[in-house]
């Protein structure tokens, strides 16, 4: 095998642009700046809004309704 084929790895300091939270983890770059962390995420903080844009569920049940009441019957 070849010598000095692995990247060097290292305690890297990540940085949140977002809310500016750091935490350390593991990884070849030595610090990481990064826009969401799982501080400011709307999935992980429960903020995530969920949208129906242009009434696109209701259009596809309108559009497959008669489906639906068959497959109950």
């Amino acid at each position: 095998m070849k010598d000095n084929t692995h990247p060097d790895y290292y305690e890297t300091e990540v940085t949140c642009g977002g809310c500016n939270n750091s935490f350390m983890l593991k990884s070849t770059s030595e610090k990481l700046n990064v826009n969401v962390c799982y501080n400011c995420h709307p999935f992980y903080t429960g903020t995530q809004k969920h949208l129906d844009t242009a009434g696109r569920v209701d259009k596809f049940k309108q559009k497959y309704a008669k489906f639906m009441d068959k497959k109950d019957a």
